[in-house]
């Protein structure tokens, strides 16, 4: 695909965020796709493929919010790179405010995302979040309870 034409698609993805639609992404994902945080900090890593990010990161991550949107405020692309300035708006299940700024560099092959690099406020993050493998292991322990 082009360069114009995997724009398109991050576009009409964060389109359908900006709406709620907060499963846009992952309908766009290979089977192959790799998430990756960079950088010295707790969230440091990458979650691959889709199940494992579907199932260990965004899931966990997901529940802790009650509300959830995220806008590009710009899109750049070249070859199979696209490159988003994206806003990020919430309120977590603790009633804290998720104001977000993400810079993400996305690789598509076919029309699908095979990778995103997420840099983000990792201070806040830190702050209102739990990192969604302990998120993950409390979820686990409460319905182990029931």
């Amino acid at each position: 695909m082009s360069a114009a034409e995997n724009k398109k698609l991050i576009e009409h993805i964060f389109d359908r965020m900006a709406e709620g639609n907060t499963q846009a992404m992952s309908e766009s994902m290979a089977a192959d796709f790799r998430w990756t945080f960079p950088g010295n900090w707790s969230w440091s890593g990458s979650w691959e493929p889709k199940v494992v990010v579907l199932e260990e990161l965004l899931r966990p991550l997901m529940t802790q919010f009650t509300e959830y949107r995220s806008t590009a405020d710009f899109i750049i692309a070249e070859d199979d790179r696209v490159v988003a300035q994206i806003s990020g708006h919430g309120i977590t299940t603790r009633g804290e405010p998720y104001e977000q700024t993400y810079c993400m560099i996305f690789r598509l092959a076919n029309g699908r995302l095979t990778e995103v690099i997420e840099h983000c406020d990792t201070a806040l993050v830190e702050r209102v979040l739990e990192h969604p493998r302990i998120q993950q292991s409390l979820t686990q322990q409460t319905s182990h309870r029931e």
